[in-house]
């Protein structure tokens, strides 16, 4: 049965596939109307739980509203911008300037389960900061308006403690972003948050329920300044949080986040020697006892020099006797160059990880600090437009410990944007094809900030500045490099060397959010009009203001909205099909999915004929294009292959 949402321009509707799932799985918790029977619900919980009126559990003001809101669908869309774009066609990276909550309702089709890793800075509802303004009874109008879709950036609200909801609205605002970016994560996905202590005890029991007691990972500790403060009122405040939760956790064979060690130092291979010349290599002696007692590990060892030793008081030999004397066989006991010494065991550095584990606590002469950070954008604007960077050794060793040289990176509090810069940077080093996304808000700079003085009059124009300045800077030293070659080429080399400058596969593309293009998202049902009246007043609705769609909207973004709003990657390519003479036909795909699609306002006979017969390619067309004969005849033919948008 049609729906009026059917004929929306709509992003997925989570509350509806969840429901779907539901009913496939579980037919019997349904009513024969098809909607939800609870009681059917309660028989399967324990029946003593449902009784009892006090339970152990997270709530706060707004919870429901937030929850629902995270999985109704959006009809905003993105539009490519391709002035602020950098080498667009070198780099699958992404930048998108919008609201976060509608982006990433939008990317939740054709990005579900294709992000490794996800990082993102939140405000951290210090009472100074802002936090997104959610208001779940606005209708559309309102929103845009709200939103400020112009030059001057969102409008921002500010969270003050006298507010009596000062927790709840910061919770309400993470926890809808972070129920559908949950549905983003690959199942061996991890997301990484920073936090100070103000909200880190909240955001632990909220990433509990979003992703689950189990899969949380570790509570980093971040050294984040450089000195302490005299003049704190109690305690000089050196770190932040890094939350970490894993989508799901790898065990028994199951798909699960698995961590990359971190490299070996010099300093750590440099313990491991070859005092004996042994052909297996470096190795460094272990103490051979132990604390945990056991009596038949509790034996006098006679050394190569005839002394007689025994494990220390209250301690052990680490292994057996005859397995000691099967080491021995195999050089792996050591007694020192003389022969006279306790025994050690050889441990080989071929034999040890190839890595090391990380520890949960960051240092900043490992991960770098706020100062550090504060330099580098510094270096990068020569005056610092954002105030709270995070340093790219931090991001760097996030991704390094989370993904892979092919993975996908997801920021969607992308601030100044430095995990592009980190990533950009790490696939510089190592020839990895990383890619990043990354989502901030147009919020408006403050008028006395030197942001703004300096022209950016929103932190998303920093964000895109900062990757742009990071890619002109790797292309000079890319050039200053290959000029230093140039003497040593051939001289028909030299135009072939040229060639490459632009071709570093450094670059990224721009989308904004906006306002979807098709009018028909501001039609409002008659309350006292039945379904199926409102349904073909929406239809005259249609075809009334869409009717100039094509020649008065731009056609691009227009493809843009449909392809995202059918489950499409923002890389997408289109190739036009010279077999078709009567419809300009293009064939869409993002390496995943395909698709032919149709703008043209008629949709010619010639062109339906060939469909009836050819049934293996799927085919978009505008839902005004067609009469009732031809949308019936594509309909009946190519069933669900076949969409009139």
């Amino acid at each position: 049965m049609e729906n009026i949402d059917d004929y929306m321009p709509l992003s997925n509707d989570w509350n509806k596939e969840r429901l779907e799932t539901l009913k496939k799985l579980y037919p019997d918790l349904f009513a024969n109307e098809g909607r939800v029977n609870i009681r059917e619900i309660a028989k399967l919980m324990d029946y003593a739980s449902i009784s009892e009126t006090e339970r152990y559990e997270f709530r706060w003001f707004g919870k429901s509203n937030a929850k629902r809101e995270a999985f109704t669908p959006t009809d905003a869309t993105l539009i490519y911008d391709e002035a602020r774009s950098v080498n667009p066609t070198e780099s699958e990276n992404l930048i998108i300037e919008g609201e976060n909550l509608a982006v990433l309702k939008l990317l939740s089709n054709g990005y579900r389960e294709q992000i490794k890793c996800i990082y993102i800075d939140p405000p951290y509802n210090t009472g100074n900061d802002f936090v997104y303004s959610d208001k779940f009874n606005q209708d559309k109008k309102e929103y845009w308006e709200d939103a400020e879709m112009t030059e001057n950036g969102y409008k921002i609200d500010t969270n003050v403690e006298t507010d009596g909801r000062f927790h709840s609205n910061w919770l309400n605002m993470m926890y809808s972003r972070l129920l559908i970016a949950r549905q983003l994560l690959r199942e061996d996905g991890v997301i990484f948050i920073s936090i100070d202590d103000n909200e880190v005890h909240h955001l632990r029991k909220l990433c509990d329920e979003v992703f689950g007691e189990d899969c949380f990972i570790a509570d980093i500790i971040w050294q984040k300044k450089y000195s302490p403060q005299n003049d704190a009122k109690y305690f000089s405040e050196m770190h932040d949080h890094i939350i970490c939760y894993a989508k799901n956790i790898k065990q028994n064979g199951d798909i699960g986040w698995e961590i990359n060690l971190l490299n070996r130092t010099q300093e750590q291979n440099k313990r491991y020697t070859n005092r004996d010349d042994d052909p297996r290599g470096n190795w460094k002696a272990v103490d051979f006892s132990v604390k945990t007692y056991t009596i038949t590990n509790d034996y006098p060892i006679k050394t190569p020099s005839g002394r007689i030793v025994n494990p220390p008081a209250s301690r052990c030999w680490v292994s057996s006797e005859e397995k000691f004397n099967a080491l021995v066989k195999e050089n792996r006991i050591w007694f020192g160059n003389e022969g006279n010494n306790v025994p050690s065991l050889k441990t080989f550095l071929s034999e040890v990880k190839q890595g090391v584990t990380p520890s949960t606590l960051w240092l900043r002469s490992e991960v770098g600090d706020n100062q550090e950070a504060a330099k580098e954008i510094r270096v990068l604007f020569n005056s610092p437009p954002f105030d709270t960077p995070k340093p790219t050794r931090l991001l760097k060793r996030i991704t390094n410990l989370s993904s892979n040289n092919d993975d996908i990176i997801l920021d969607f509090f992308a601030g100044s944007g430095t995990l592009g810069q980190a990533v950009t940077e790490l696939n510089q080093k190592d020839g990895g094809n990383r890619k990043y996304i990354l989502v901030q808000l147009p919020e408006t700079t403050d008028e006395k900030s030197e942001a703004y003085k300096a022209g950016y009059k929103k932190i998303s124009d920093i964000t895109i500045e900062r990757n742009k300045r990071v890619i002109e800077r790797i292309q000079k030293e890319i050039r200053a490099k290959e000029d230093r070659k140039k003497e040593e080429l051939p001289f028909d080399m030299v135009a072939e060397q040229s060639q490459k400058y632009g071709k570093s596969g450094l670059g990224f593309k721009v989308f904004k959010l906006v306002k979807s293009n098709f009018p028909r998202v501001e039609f409002a049902p008659d309350p006292e009009k039945t379904e199926e009246e409102n349904i073909e007043l929406l239809k005259k609705y249609i075809k009334d203001k869409e009717a100039q769609l094509v020649s008065a909207f731009n056609r691009d973004e227009l493809i843009t909205e449909i392809l995202i709003k059918n489950g499409f990657k923002l890389n997408y390519t289109l190739t036009k099909q010279e077999e078709f003479k009567k419809n300009e036909i293009l064939f869409a795909t993002d390496g995943d999915k395909e698709t032919l699609i149709c703008l043209d306002v008629i949709i010619a006979d010639e062109t339906v004929e060939y469909f009836k017969t050819n049934t293996d390619q799927k085919l978009i067309v505008l839902e005004r294009a067609l009469d009732t004969t031809k949308k019936w005849n594509l309909k009946h033919y190519m069933g669900d292959k076949f969409k009139a948008f």
